[in-house]
């Protein structure tokens, strides 16, 4: 039995880049003896087991063949004859195909550490082809290590614009593609993994709700950049400046889908867009099963976005009420990312980028204002029932004035 550090430890470790996991790959044993020495077996598809005193995952050397569409076509072999090599040429990239024993010499049989210092994303073998997540994780990888100056491959792009055309893509499943796009989101630079989705076709398979917003003009007066899927691009980049929170990105990208609908004869134009946009968020929603707090915060964006941006012209009246539609008094925490997402939105435009976030800023004041008063107050004053509520709402508005 040999056992070998394996995938992004590696990877990163030579990357001199933080290490978050450690995963193993165990050469020359069976099953029998992983569980005869303590390990307790977790893997369904394929036998992987965690170690008895750290917890961490070791993986049995596997071979795998494709014999259906999809990411779980494929049928896996891992007994004590499987070598090293025989795992590794079975991984994505050649980055992620470099191991390192016990002692710390490192085993590179497809070039991986050639391709990390040229900066290349290089699938490791035509097998690649045979599983369009990889599609999703080059597009990540390419997010994750833009700072470092990685790019793809030409062949390896080939590769992936090969597994859309062949609607490989399409048979992934939706919880696959969702825990893929949230990695992608909490990464430094998410825009990147959607533009390189574009390129490749994958993004009119998987989001068409976005790639649709390509080629939509705006007003050049509010939009410099004029092109909304540029636009949107931008404000995920924005959004990502601005808070690490994968909820507020996510947000952020799906704030404009109305205007991907706008009939063409509108544009540049694009009125009651938010109202057009709330049942696209719905359905990318809805499609890859994206978690309930998700969801509810990308709907108040496209809904509402423009009301933060026209805060300063609304009434006392209908900031109470957008706030109450908004449930900040009862959620703070969403009314806060609701307001990131939205400041993005305004920085995402050409020259827009540094701009104040003075809309921001007035809508916490006046929010604040607001939840100063106090229900107990007006319950003790006498107030019974639904006048409470409408105590409560009148009191709210005049708070809201007095901080003008």
């Amino acid at each position: 039995m040999k056992i070998y550090k394996v995938g992004g430890a590696v990877r990163d470790k030579l990357l001199d880049r933080k290490v978050v996991d450690h995963d193993y790959v165990v050469v020359g044993a069976t099953v029998e003896e992983m569980l005869d020495a303590g390990y307790t077996p977790v893997g369904k598809d394929f036998p992987v087991f965690l170690h008895p005193k750290t917890h961490e995952e070791y993986a049995l050397a596997r071979t795998e063949r494709k014999v259906a569409k999809g990411y779980h076509g494929f049928e896996f072999y891992a007994d004590a004859d499987v070598t090293l090599e025989d795992d590794l040429i079975r991984r994505d990239l050649t980055i992620n195909a470099i191991a390192e024993d016990e002692q710390g010499t490192l085993y590179d049989p497809y070039h991986g550490i050639d391709d990390l210092n040229n900066r290349i994303l290089r699938h490791v073998s035509p097998s690649f082809a045979e599983d369009p997540l990889r599609v999703l994780r080059v597009a990540r990888f390419a997010a994750r290590y833009a700072d470092y100056g990685f790019s793809i491959a030409d062949e390896t792009m080939a590769m992936m614009q090969c597994l859309v055309d062949h609607d490989e893509v399409d048979a992934l499943v939706a919880e696959r593609v969702w825990q893929e796009v949230e990695k992608a989101l909490s990464d430094d630079n998410p825009w990147i993994f959607f533009n390189v989705l574009r390129q490749c076709g994958a993004l009119a398979r998987l989001f068409p709700e976005i790639e649709q917003l390509f080629g939509v003009p705006q007003a050049a007066q509010w939009h410099p950049e004029i092109d909304t899927g540029l636009h949107t691009m931008m404000v995920l980049e924005q959004a990502a400046r601005l808070s690490k929170e994968s909820v507020v990105r996510f947000a952020a990208l799906l704030h404009d889908l109305g205007k991907g609908i706008t009939p063409k004869e509108e544009w540049p134009r694009h009125i009651a867009h938010e109202a057009r946009g709330v049942p696209l968020v719905k359905a990318v929603c809805e499609r890859l099963k994206v978690p309930k707090h998700f969801t509810a915060l990308a709907l108040l964006v496209a809904e509402f976005h423009l009301n933060y941006h026209r805060i300063n012209e609304l009434k006392n009246s209908t900031i109470v009420d957008l706030l109450s539609r908004l449930d900040a008094f009862r959620r703070p925490e969403r009314f806060e990312y609701f307001l990131l997402a939205c400041e993005a939105d305004a920085k995402g435009r050409t020259g827009y980028e540094n701009s104040s976030d003075e809309k921001t800023q007035h809508f916490r004041t006046f929010f604040n204002a607001a939840n100063q008063v106090n229900t107990a107050d007006i319950i003790a004053q006498g107030f019974q029932g639904l006048e409470i509520a409408e105590q409560l709402r009148i009191k709210r508005i005049a708070a809201v004035k007095a901080c003008k």
